[in-house]
């Protein structure tokens, strides 16, 4: 019973680390989209393809993070390997009752795990919890920009992965009007490669592509998690209000104003 219990609590935390090196991840400009699978191929060890492997080794933020992953992830799954050879090998004679009842408890366990993991409202309360544990603890901004862009107060450049289904799939940059609610897109890369440098309002949008773009951390979050629908736009129209507000009492703050 120990040894299931102890794999319950390893596949907790194994779940919390890669949770908490996803978002690590977002902060240094990488989509949600990307950042989790980063997190979850290097704690696994199943590994990723050239392209993506690139954005990490070239990124010396990201690059600590994924070889924390790899160490924590090879001592994990390692544990989790050995709790579950103990949890059904060496049981006495006769003991078949007791083998049932930790099979029941772990597939229980695991079961309730991967609800809490999927859970939407798990999800946004937990992503709160360890965002503002890393501004507080970590500096993960993408500095390699911070002296061209004079970021801070909150502003980042990241990158955005078009997903299918999500709210920007087959608009037009023009349609989005992401420039209304703070977010500026500096190019966009196309899945075979291609790159457009400083795209306009005609520019098509589609799953696949990945936008790279300025703007503060919320609104940038807001788009990436954003989906296609009228909550979708509800969500854009609210951050444009919020945008207005901001920049009405940046004006007001302005010494040249």
């Amino acid at each position: 019973m120990l040894a299931i219990l102890t794999l319950l609590v390893v596949v907790t935390l194994s779940i919390l680390i890669t949770r908490i090196a996803a978002i690590a991840l977002t902060q240094t400009g990488l989509s949600h989209e990307t950042a989790r699978f980063q997190a979850r191929s290097a704690f696994t060890g199943a590994g990723f393809t050239t392209n993506e492997s690139e954005k990490v080794v070239n990124h010396p933020v990201r690059r600590r993070i994924v070889l924390a992953l790899m160490l924590l992830g090879n001592a994990g799954i390692i544990t989790a390997v050995s709790s579950l050879i103990l949890g059904f090998v060496g049981e006495e004679e006769g003991a078949g009752d007791g083998v049932v009842l930790e099979v029941v408890l772990l597939v229980v366990g695991l079961v309730a795990l991967w609800g809490l993991a999927t859970s939407r409202v798990v999800e946004r309360r937990l992503n709160a919890i360890i965002e503002r544990v890393l501004h507080r603890t970590a500096d993960l901004d993408t500095r390699d920009y911070a002296s061209l862009l004079q970021i801070g107060s909150g502003y980042r450049l990241a990158e955005l992965s078009v997903v299918r289904g999500g709210w920007l799939d087959g608009r037009s940059l023009g349609a989005a009007q992401l420039r209304d609610e703070g977010v500026v897109v500096l190019g966009i890369e196309r899945p075979d490669g291609h790159f457009l440098g400083a795209p306009d309002g005609d520019t098509g949008i589609e799953a696949g592509d990945t936008l790279y773009v300025y703007g503060t951390t919320e609104s940038i979050a807001s788009v990436d998690a954003r989906r296609r629908g009228g909550q979708g736009d509800d969500e854009h129209d609210e951050r444009v209000e919020e945008h207005e507000d901001a920049q009405r009492a940046e004006q007001v703050r302005d010494p040249r104003g």
